[in-house]
């Protein structure tokens, strides 16, 4: 079942087209990698469908339901979440604060659901930051605050996670855990559309693969096509596609 569909979707910023009649969609629970070279427009994508842009043209769907052109706190509590490129906390509030208020402000609230504070904290046990309670989100690293928009994002009960980058920054080790910690997410249903350059990441975990090259999409299918296709290989993967990892 589609999950979540776009349609010629095109954007421009005065002249120059940022994304220009792309097609997609995503799959209830798939993870779905979305790559290419910067500046090809995945981030621009991504804003789109959180709500943070509006396409020129084109037709964005969540559930059957047009969602572009809806606002960003619509869209969020339609069951759309997203983490950012550069981390976007509230620096001055503790990690649990910064939890809470996506638990209060994301998807309507169901009865039978925890209570908010008891919410933030089992999201916070997820990713591994539960010890972390009492510090403010600008003391943590970047990792940990990684972590934490993550947390922010998982705490709205999306059925759509849109993550931008996690990786980015990460020593091995710690993309390893952010892998697992990703497959976990994946695990519980969630549907995801990662934009990643960690190729060894992308790979791993996709079951699908968008490749965006000048706003178009160039490519499309499981990580092994994506790897030997001509097109693909000559604009961004280079003759070795784990290189950029």
């Amino acid at each position: 079942m589609r999950i979540l569909e776009g349609e010629k979707v095109t954007i421009h910023f005065g002249g120059l087209a940022a994304l220009q009649n792309v097609d997609f969609h995503l799959n209830q629970g798939e993870v779905v990698g979305l790559i290419g070279p910067n500046g090809a427009g995945k981030t621009t994508l991504l804003n789109l469908i959180s709500g943070f842009l509006a396409p020129t043209s084109g037709v964005i769907k969540f559930r059957g339901e047009k969602i572009s052109g809806l606002k960003r706190h619509q869209i969020c509590r339609r069951g759309i979440a997203r983490t950012f490129q550069s981390v976007k906390l509230f620096s001055n509030m503790t990690v649990p604060m910064n939890v809470l208020l996506g638990s209060l402000f994301g998807k309507a609230r169901d009865i039978g659901r925890l209570d908010p504070e008891q919410e933030a904290m089992e999201v916070l046990k997820f990713v591994g930051l539960s010890e972390k309670k009492d510090i403010l989100a600008k003391d943590l690293t970047l990792t940990d605050q990684k972590r934490l928009e993550l947390a922010r994002a998982l705490a709205t009960m999306p059925e759509l996670l849109l993550l931008d980058e996690v990786m980015a920054g990460l020593n091995p080790a710690e993309v390893i855990v952010a892998i697992r910690l990703i497959k976990e997410i994946s695990g519980k249903g969630i549907t995801i559309l990662m934009v990643e350059h960690v190729m060894r990441a992308i790979m791993s975990i996709s079951d699908r693969i968008i490749v965006l090259h000048h706003g178009e999409k160039i490519a499309e299918g499981a990580p092994q096509e994506i790897i030997r296709d001509k097109k693909v290989i000559e604009s961004y993967l280079g003759t070795d596609v784990y290189a950029k990892s």
